[in-house]
């Protein structure tokens, strides 16, 4: 090869190496989106008011469900539960003398009373039969024989109630009664049962396990309905969050396997494609163009583990490069 032709190819081969380098350096490189882990959380709270008892886990807690995170105490309830009892012991009484009859002792008396009512009618018709012969016969006034008349009436009355009220006892209580009884025994149950279940949900129970984020109040203090005061988080139910604006979001359909890094664990996690939110949260302002520029809406992204990662927590960073 002649020093010409070697010159030649010497040159060809920097201008290719420059061509290279300049291609290298300018060419698109991948895109690197940043997210974060998230985990469901739960707030415990007590849908009775009253003041805290005692909380029986502090922050860091390993809980599983079931377990009693705390205890209110409400006199009000307690003091409630000692009237509806003193009521179902009254309606109980009730419904026992009714569904057992009439007492014998009530019976007896009561025919005693009509067999005393009986004898003094019959004494009154013989005082009423010697008064009006007498009356005939003029020995006695007028006056006399009213007044004996007056009592015998008083008598025949007095025997036809005791009969009356010795006929209602021998039937026992009426079917209207005996209805009003039980409902009122029901309803007193049902209230003792709603006092009960109030009971119950002073002591608080976990309904999922997890790990005690947070104690937001401490025995003593006021819990008002409905209020939380112990934050569970389940890292076993996590994944990771991104906002990708909607020019990427091709790169991330529906059940798409994705390599995310996680720097916290030093490892690489194969993570799927779960939810991608159906509205843009805000917009990021990207000139696409010379002279045209727009704003693009950002989504969230929601990729899910392929299998349970151990030491995976909600707020460590996740990076996924997206080739160009």
């Amino acid at each position: 090869m002649s020093a010409r032709n070697f010159k030649v190819a010497a040159a060809l081969l920097v201008i290719a190496a420059i061509l290279v380098a300049l291609w290298w350096s300018y060419r698109p490189g991948p895109v690197r989106l940043q997210g974060q882990v998230e985990a469901q959380q739960y707030l415990v709270s007590s849908k009775v008011p009253g003041r805290l008892g005692e909380v029986h886990v502090r922050r860091g807690d390993t809980v599983e469900a079931g377990a009693e995170l705390f205890r209110i105490d409400s006199p009000e309830l307690e003091a409630k539960l000692v009237q509806v009892d003193a009521i179902d012991r009254i309606a109980q009484s009730l419904v026992q003398a009714l569904e057992g009859g009439t007492r014998d002792e009530r019976v007896a008396a009561t025919r005693s009373e009509w067999e005393k009512a009986q004898s003094a009618r019959e004494l009154a018709a013989k005082s009423w039969e010697r008064v009006r012969a007498l009356a005939d016969e003029g020995l006695v006034s007028g006056q006399s024989r009213d007044e004996t008349w007056t009592l015998y009436q008083v008598a025949l009355r007095t025997e036809e109630t005791a009969h009356e009220i010795h006929k209602l006892a021998l039937a026992g209580a009426r079917d209207e009664a005996r209805d009003a009884s039980h409902a009122s025994q029901q309803a007193t149950d049902s209230l003792r049962e709603e006092v009960r279940n109030l009971l119950d949900d002073t002591r608080i129970k976990a309904h999922r396990g997890g790990v005690v984020s947070d104690v937001l109040l401490q025995p003593g203090e006021l819990v008002p309905q409905g209020f939380p005061v112990v934050m569970l988080v389940d890292y076993r139910d996590a994944w990771a969050l991104f906002n990708v604006r909607e020019d990427l979001l091709s790169a991330f359909p529906e059940g798409r396997e994705l390599t995310l890094q996680v720097p916290a664990l030093k490892a690489s996690v194969p993570f799927v494609v779960s939810h991608v939110s159906a509205m843009g949260d805000y917009a990021t302002w990207r000139a696409t163009a010379p002279g045209q520029d727009f704003d693009l809406r950002t989504f969230e992204v929601e990729l899910r583990p392929r299998e349970q990662v151990e030491g995976l927590r909600p707020g460590m960073s996740v990076v996924l490069d997206l080739a160009p």
